[in-house]
């Protein structure tokens, strides 16, 4: 799983939500330095969110590969309606009953014209079991997504209380690694980000 690159939105700490915005320069330095760092890797299938950031991030990772990359909008950020745009104190202006919530809690509120943490899971776990379906014994398979589908994911492959024991803020254009076996899901890497080439 890679979150995708840097974009202007997260350096002005803005919620994107569906809102298709692309990656900056260091967003896409970002994603080759993740390519460099998983090119010995083989993927037999690639996956990412439709999202303009999402779907360049993994074409960057790509780069090379005779794999082709697989759309899915299931994938895509949690959506955060009326807040799109917005950053937290913007978003506590206009709504103060948030004001002793964090921007990072998204389980504690669903934006109006936007969706629950809850809606987000349920739709991350149609996305892995589509993933699941097709998936061979020893298939590695990259996902590129978002920050919150990553906590969605942690949730339903983990169950809450070990995915809130991680305590994870997902950093742009970071590496996890998750193993599936019939015991169940384990992490094998969490939130690894690679340095980017001068």
């Amino acid at each position: 799983m890679v979150r995708h690159g840097r974009t202007a939105w997260n350096v002005n700490g803005r919620f994107q939500g569906h809102t298709d915005i692309p990656l900056d320069e260091i967003g896409r330095a970002q994603a080759k330095a993740l390519g460099d760092a998983l090119r010995a890797e083989r993927f037999a299938r690639i996956v990412a969110s439709d999202l303009s950031r999402a779907r360049e991030t993994a074409e960057l990772v790509r780069a090379g590969r005779e794999v082709e990359i697989e759309f899915d909008p299931r994938w895509r950020e949690m959506r955060f309606g009326t807040w799109e745009g917005l950053t937290w104190s913007e978003i506590v202006a206009r709504y103060p009953q948030f004001a002793e919530r964090s921007a990072t809690g998204a389980r504690f509120f669903t934006p109006e014209g936007g969706e629950s943490f809850d809606e987000l899971c349920e739709r991350i776990g149609q996305a892995l079991a589509a993933i699941e379906e097709h998936a061979h014994d020893g298939d590695r398979i990259l996902v590129a997504t978002h920050a919150g589908p990553l906590h969605a994911l942690l949730r339903v492959a983990l169950g809450e209380s070990e995915a809130d024991a991680l305590k994870v803020r997902f950093s742009p254009a970071s590496i996890t690694r998750l193993a599936f076996d019939a015991a169940g899901a384990r992490v094998v890497e969490l939130n690894r980000t690679v340095e980017v080439s001068a």
